[in-house]
Parts: C-alpha cells; structure tokens; sequence
C-alpha cells in the first residue's frame, strides 16, 4: 500500500503513523521491537517522533508484511539480506551500465 500523500512534515506521531497505514499504534510498537531499522527518536517527554525515512521503513515493513505475506521472521530476513555492500554493489553496476550506453550512444551521434 504506498503512501497516498506525500510526507511533508519533519515528524510524525505514532498516531499519525497509524492513520497513514490504517493499522493500531501498538502494531507500530511491536513492529520497533522486531525490527532495528525502524527506531524513531523521542523526546523529553517519551513521545515517539518519526522521520520521513521511519515512515518510509515502516512502509517497506508493511508492504513485506501485510501485501506480501512474509512473516516477521521472514521480513527480518530479507532486511538482513540487503546490505549496504549490495546497495554499493548495485550503484557501481548501473554507473558502468549507464556508461556503456551512454558511449553507445555518443558512436551512434557521431556518425550522424
């Protein structure tokens, strides 16, 4: 379920949060303790406040979870599975792919 409006705030309450995705507060909760991604900052007073990127993660988290049909075992898992090293990995793959084309394409406007 992605996000029907953009996130314009600097942070949310887990009331918010809950409204967004249409799910309980203590979903939310349990969801934290699950998960090391998900760790919103509080305040002084003890009040979760989250961030465009928690809310993007506990999207991500939900879409596993709820549209996906992955456990929370299995979810955890997949989080695991990507590693920054991957995300690098990847990122290096596409710029030397997007390189390539790009000479491609320089050889073919050339000869026009």
């Amino acid at each position: 379920m992605p996000l029907k409006q953009p996130l314009t705030k600097l942070y949310y309450s887990i009331g918010e949060v809950a409204e967004l995705f249409n799910v309980n507060t203590s979903l939310i909760r349990f969801w934290e303790k699950e998960f090391p991604q998900l760790k919103p900052g509080k305040n002084r007073s003890g009040i979760r406040k989250y961030t465009k990127k928690d809310v993007e993660t506990f999207e991500k988290i939900y879409h596993l979870v709820k549209e996906e049909g992955f456990t929370i075992e299995g979810a955890k898992r997949h989080f695991k599975d990507i590693t920054p090293e991957d995300v690098n990995t990847k990122k290096l793959s596409l710029l030397i792919k997007l390189e390539g084309l790009k000479s491609k394409l320089n050889l073919i406007k050339a000869k026009f």
